[in-house]
């Protein structure tokens, strides 16, 4: 009997770093220093030189946006514009800091914010755009920069899915004002809970992001802003730079597994494959393609022994805690369609051919 499909598999990951790994959390337990302790500066010089930007680590990719969000000083009266089609957290950091979410819809072929819809969403109240990089693709941040300079607005990249990404020939991460980061265990760089992590070139914000992410502390004991407990835990920073050790061949692999998904599914009716820019990468955080009989489908794929997933079934602006917070900009249909055919395929580094030619298989019998 073949072994089960993982949908990410990160006991397979695992055992090719064990040593690393333990080693670095072996070491955090013998010097004790669990907070703020030297590997939480080590892997930020070691973020920082990958991205090729300022490196602050949080204890979340929601922290993260958080704090983002606090040190351009956004509040009550503010609109954030951003895309209804993500998880929560990114309007959920909005309306937590008194700001609207201004939701404008998103692309159909790649679910990343739909640019052509952002210009016309600006208001006297906007101060920033929050484009998300879905999937693990960058959005047309070229382009959202240039209407953000125009307009006088802060872009704060929502890369959560995208880290290890390169859009024009840079990171996901360092594409805007503020990048920011998840390193939640399923995301592509993931550590072994919550963790996270902001970037930017601009000395100033960085200087303020430190000191928001643990308390507004200037020094111990001096708070001179307003502040969060935020801080990433030296253990968590720990894993992180075991992993990192592998995480170049990671995203080939990464590349390659995508690669091949579209190939080995490009004769299927019945489904619209995911769509990469030619001027960027995807690191595949999930591969999500559409079904008009989505739930049936992924019914029959459960059957197989093919888990997977459903990267988003409800969009944000259709969301209880959000209808009343959020503006909504012109129609958001291509978010509402998407929300009923998106599914996940399994997707991690270590996924064989083999494993992928069952899920392939097993998928052409459920269309069929």
């Amino acid at each position: 009997m073949s072994k089960p499909v993982e949908f990410i598999d990160l006991r397979a990951q695992y055992a090719s770093l064990r040593p690393s790994i333990g080693t670095r959390i072996q070491a955090v337990l013998d010097h004790g220093q669990f907070i703020m302790g030297p590997e939480v500066r080590e892997l930020e010089d070691k973020l920082g030189s990958f991205v090729g930007a300022e490196c602050i680590t949080v204890s979340s990719g929601t922290d993260a946006l958080l704090i983002a969000l606090m040190a351009l000083g956004v509040g009550p009266g503010d609109e954030i514009i951003t895309s209804p089609f993500t998880f929560a957290a990114t309007a959920e950091v909005i309306a937590l800091v008194g700001a609207t979410p201004v939701f404008v819809d998103v692309e159909p072929d790649t679910a990343n914010i739909d640019v052509r819809q952002v210009s016309a969403a600006i208001s006297d109240r906007s101060r920033a755009i929050m484009p998300v990089s879905l999937y693990g693709q960058p959005a047309d941040m070229a382009e959202i920069n240039a209407i953000a300079g125009e307009r006088g607005l802060a872009v704060i990249e929502d890369a959560a899915q995208s880290f290890g990404a390169v859009y024009q020939g840079r990171r996901s991460g360092a594409l805007s004002t503020i990048g920011c980061t998840s390193f939640f265990p399923s995301k592509p760089l993931g550590c072994y809970g919550d963790g996270g992590a902001v970037f930017t070139s601009d000395a100033k914000l960085a200087a303020i992001m430190r000191e928001i992410r643990i308390h507004g502390q200037e020094r111990r004991y001096h708070h001179t802003r307003l502040g969060v407990c935020g801080r990433m835990d030296t253990i968590q920073c720990a894993v992180v730079l075991g992993k990192l050790e592998r995480f170049e061949w990671e995203i080939e692999q990464r590349i390659a597994i995508g690669n091949r998904y579209l190939e080995l599914l490009s004769g299927l009716g019945a489904i619209q494959l995911p769509v990469v820019r030619p001027d960027r990468t995807s690191v595949w955080a999930q591969f999500t393609l559409q079904s008009e009989g989505r739930d049936r489908v992924a019914a029959s794929l459960r059957d197989h022994g093919i888990p997977t997933a459903i990267h988003y079934p409800i969009a944000l602006h259709q969301q209880t805690a959000y209808r009343n917070l959020c503006r909504v900009h012109g129609s958001l249909s291509v978010s509402e369609r998407l929300a009923e055919r998106v599914l996940s395929l399994p997707m991690h580094p270590y996924l064989d051919p083999a494993e992928q030619q069952r899920v392939v298989e097993s998928l052409g019998k459920a269309l069929r």
